[in-house]
């Protein structure tokens, strides 16, 4: 059955405010669905983003047989249907549960955990033991059932990807211990790796019992008083706080092979990241996503080939053609990145992902920049095979892409709220990779906007404000009137903009 959605708080980019608890949680799940233009709209958790085969057949059967087909990454690493019927809840849950997607309807919307997703492939440690048992524990707290869909818990590696998301409770494996974090501060707490999930849930915990009287929805929305306290209380049970800033930004796994020797520790208070969903604020959902498209005159798709010429009900047909640079074949590899282009994943692309994952690591890993990591081993041979078969399917696969670091909203015609196809207008901005992020926003919502430093396009009434944002900072914006040309120029320039 489909439930009624009320209106998601503001984003606290937004005039609003703070996220409050004053409206109910609105963030989708399998069991509370939100309505959309195009139809239901379900979020699927997939803690630290990790699929085996079976159950990336199972969403697949779910998109297909409830929704519209396809499959929609989140920033989170979760899975969002689209387009389903307004009677599909019950047979959906369904569906999910027999995969074992569904282990505890309490806790199917707290179950939000990212993970680095490169974890054990490239000589960094491995966390899938940590993870599953954090997730158990999760589902075991009845306490935790009362965590908002917007909490985020955060296992980091030690490359400081995810540890950039701003997360609410946050591991950063360091040698044999993990390092706590909670919240946005930079005060960390070291602790016995085999502790760690332990610790992560206890403070979620105490989280819940500090936000009673605020009725906040994330640590970063406490009171600073409160939010002082919580950490000195969580600090003292854990032991002495070291200092280490949270990375301002994160470096997603770039497209092409991995291998062991290829992980990078970040320097403390460096790096480079991103994270909501259409027409719902789950403000940690989703990073500019990349895509995929050749250098076309802006709107036309004349030097696309037939197969990507389809029909779209959620952006230009122009998105579907990759721009992939040969690549020289690897020696061997230990994992395949792919992104994919502005989250969106045709039936044909995810069989195509979940038959590579079955034929060597068994395994997805969605990425929290809307990008899929397929664990190996391949041989050279074997990597190089795959990557073309990816590519040919319109999955980017070399980070020179013009849609690298490109992401949007849904826009028009998903989003009654949204002022414009911005998926449309972020293809026809294309131009060379810049140095930074840019997400297109329908309106002051921007949902699933990212974090760290980007590029904030947001469509007005009266044209395009186009922002400069790092952290919680963000620069006096500038106004763009309804010209496509000058638009594209605008943000260009944007993105090309030196530290």
């Amino acid at each position: 059955m489909l439930a009624a959605m009320p209106d998601s708080a503001p984003s606290p980019l937004s005039a609003g405010g703070p996220a409050l608890r004053d409206g109910g949680d609105a963030c989708p799940g399998t069991l509370r669905l939100h309505r959309a233009d195009d139809g239901a709209l379900a979020r699927v958790r997939v803690p630290g983003g990790v699929l085996s085969a079976d159950r990336a057949e199972a969403l697949l059967a779910a998109a297909g047989r409830f929704g519209d087909g396809e499959l929609h990454l989140t920033s989170r690493g979760n899975v969002q249907l689209r387009g389903l019927g307004a009677e599909c809840g019950g047979g959906l849950a369904e569906l999910l549960a027999g995969a074992g997607l569904l282990p505890s309807a309490a806790h199917e919307r707290a179950r939000n955990i990212v993970a680095s997703p490169l974890a054990g492939l490239d000589g960094s440690p491995a966390l899938g033991e940590r993870l599953a048992e954090l997730d158990a524990l999760v589902c075991a707290s009845a306490a935790a059932a009362s965590l908002s869909g917007r909490f985020l818990f955060a296992l980091d590696d030690g490359r400081g990807d995810v540890d950039a998301l701003g997360a609410d409770v946050t591991l950063i494996a360091d040698g044999d211990a993990f390092l706590l974090r909670i919240g946005p501060g930079d005060e960390v707490f070291r602790i016995p790796v085999a502790e760690g999930p332990r610790a992560a849930l206890r403070a979620a915990e105490a989280f819940l019992r500090a936000a009673r009287d605020s009725g906040a929805w994330r640590v970063k929305d406490l009171p600073d008083p409160v939010r002082s306290e919580l950490v000195r209380a969580v600090g003292a049970a854990a032991g002495p706080a070291e200092h280490r800033p949270r990375p301002r930004t994160a470096k997603a796994p770039e497209p092409g092979t991995h291998g062991p020797g290829d992980a990078v520790e970040t320097t403390p208070g460096s790096g480079a990241a991103p994270e909501t969903t259409p027409g719902s604020t789950d403000a940690p959902e989703t990073t500019p996503g990349p895509g995929y498209a050749p250098e076309t005159t802006p709107g036309s798709t004349d030097a696309l080939p037939d197969a990507h010429r389809h029909a779209n009900p959620h952006g230009p047909a122009h998105t579907a053609a990759p721009a992939n640079p040969p690549q020289a074949p690897p020696a061997s590899a230990a994992a395949l990145a792919v992104d994919v282009p502005l989250g969106r994943l045709t039936p044909g692309q995810w069989r195509l992902l979940t038959a590579t994952a079955r034929r060597y690591g068994g395994e997805l890993r969605l990425t929290p920049w809307r990008g899929i990591v397929v664990p190996g081993p391949f041989t050279g041979a074997e990597a190089a095979d795959a990557l073309g078969a990816l590519a040919a399917a319109g999955l980017i696969t070399s980070p020179d892409s013009p849609w690298t670091g490109v992401g949007a909203c849904i826009g028009r015609p998903g989003c009654a709220k949204s002022l414009a196809d911005v998926r449309a207008e972020a293809g026809a901005a294309l131009g060379p990779a810049g140095r930074l992020p840019v997400y297109w926003s329908g309106c002051e919502r921007r949902c699933g906007h990212p974090h760290g430093e980007w590029i904030d396009v947001v469509a007005t009434p009266d044209g395009h404000r186009i922002s400069y944002v790092r952290g919680e900072r963000r620069d006096p914006p500038a106004t763009v009137r309804d010209d496509p040309a000058a638009l594209a120029a605008a943000v260009a320039a944007a993105r090309a903009r030196a530290l």
